[in-house]
């Protein structure tokens, strides 16, 4: 991620915009296409797993694993606000003694992180510009599942997407969000051995589990 990337990062996810996703994660529970991944993940089996959550904000997807039996789960978060929300809940929901957060972007930390037994980017592809070095870092992590939530390739999320970039250069915000081409990130996950074993489509987003071929 390039450092304009980043800083316009820590201005869209500010503290305003994730204590009001917060409040809304207590009150509601996670949002609906990290509901679907999280049940998915569990289907394949989370129990006794290590989590590798990148880009998981303040940490939905990993605490809906650890209640469901994963025994550790470390969190990759380049957003300083979502960072400092993830220490909170994780107190909160007392896992703060299974979970290890990384303040950063992955592909700059990914040589100091270990692997896991399920790695999950949860709208993590739609914010980064390098989208071969990020899938190629994290499902190299994955020892057994790789989940995704990320947009389709369809024409009114790439009108969507043209729409917030074109806001962001209005605004001054060097951020700006991606539509990576589905073929494109299922080719780079099933070329390193994986295989699909899920998938659900919404209007706007696609939600994948891949497993790791055995022998």
């Amino acid at each position: 991620m390039t450092c304009c990337q980043c800083q316009g990062a820590e201005s869209v996810f500010s503290g305003w915009h994730v204590r009001r996703e917060l409040r809304r994660y207590r009150r509601s529970g996670p949002r609906p296409t990290t509901r679907i991944l999280i049940d998915a993940l569990k289907a394949e089996g989370a129990e006794g797993a290590t989590i590798l959550d990148i880009g998981g904000g303040f940490g939905a997807l990993h605490h809906g694993l650890l209640e469901a039996g994963a025994t550790r789960a470390t969190g990759a978060e380049a957003a300083t606000a979502y960072l400092e929300a993830a220490y909170d809940e994780a107190k909160r929901q007392g896992h703060a003694d299974r979970v290890d957060y990384r303040h950063g972007d992955f592909v700059s930390l990914a040589d100091e992180l270990g692997p896991a037994e399920i790695v999950a980017l949860d709208r993590v592809i739609c914010c980064y510009p390098d989208m071969d070095a990020l899938v190629t870092l994290s499902v190299g992590k994955a020892r057994r599942l790789y989940g995704l939530v990320y947009p389709r390739d369809v024409w009114w999320t790439k009108m969507g997407h043209r729409l917030l970039n074109f806001l962001f250069r209005l605004t001054g915000n060097p951020f700006r969000v991606f539509i990576h081409p589905t073929r494109s990130v299922d080719a780079l996950v099933r070329g390193a051995g994986l295989r699909r074993l899920f998938q659900h489509e919404t209007i706007s987003w696609q939600v994948v589990v891949y497993g790791r071929e055995t022998s």
